[in-house]
């Protein structure tokens, strides 16, 4: 970094700004480009083609995104240990929720991924009609999204869910919140296996209570790693608190800095 911009100048500052504001625009023309294909080919492309191409679409269109993170915006991630889960069929995939970025970089690791998403994002206008599109999960009713996701697991698609429900406050401080039993029912109902994913940033940015206008604190480094994998569970209840033990340790170390 050149002796004239370091983290602490107002040049940097004006930097950091910029950056959010090229960050944020970015991932509004991605998705609004893809928005009028979705809403077109959607009633066209039915069943499993049409949900696969969704999948595959988000996840080219956030690689891209990545790109200009990584290329314009000082942001630095190592998520590639996210691909070794591409080609080992069906699970739950849970991962702590330290931001809004979580599930953009995951799903850019993989083409088979189902989100379940809250139900205000998927009636979204600039993200709800690709998400239908890849056929993502609304997380209520909870009887539905259950019922749901088993369908796509039975179909061969991975289901990304957050378990904390909401984005951890006060991370990392806080590494993880409660988590609720909606992970390990569905695994449970589906029959498979549940890979958990440590997801870890040096900065709180994008997390819960962190305004849309405030500017990160860069350069930014996001990093995703494999956690355990468990068996189908047989008791939800058990099992979750289990998981949670599980997040807490490999939360307790060292952040990505």
């Amino acid at each position: 970094m050149s002796a004239r911009l370091r983290p602490t100048s107002l040049p940097w500052s004006v930097y950091e700004h910029l950056a959010m504001v090229v960050g944020l625009v970015s991932l509004a023309v991605i998705c609004l480009a893809w928005l009028p294909l979705a809403l077109a080919l959607r009633p066209v492309l039915r069943g499993d083609i049409g949900q696969r191409l969704g999948r595959l679409a988000i996840m080219r269109g956030f690689q891209l995104y990545l790109q200009v993170l990584r290329g314009l915006c000082a942001c630095r991630f190592d998520i590639e240990a996210i691909d070794a889960l591409r080609d080992q069929g069906p699970m739950v995939i849970a991962a702590n929720h330290p931001s809004l970025l979580d599930a953009v970089l995951i799903t850019s690791r993989l083409p088979n991924a189902v989100c379940v998403m809250k139900a205000e994002v998927m009636e979204n206008p600039l993200f709800g009609a690709g998400a239908r599109m890849a056929g993502y999960v609304r997380n209520d009713p909870p009887l539905h999204m259950v019922l749901e996701c088993r369908s796509a697991l039975r179909h061969g698609a991975q289901v990304l869910i957050f378990p904390e429900s909401t984005r951890t406050p006060g991370y990392p401080a806080n590494p993880v919140n409660p988590l609720s039993r909606t992970a390990a029912i569905i695994a449970a109902r589906a029959g498979v296996p549940v890979q958990t994913l440590i997801v870890e940033f040096s900065s709180p940015y994008l997390g819960k209570g962190w305004p849309l206008h405030r500017a990160p604190r860069l350069p930014l480094h996001c990093r995703v790693r494999l956690g355990r994998r468990f068996d189908p569970p047989r008791d939800p209840r058990a099992f979750t608190t289990e998981l949670e033990a599980h997040l807490r340790a490999e939360l307790a170390g060292p952040k990505t800095s």
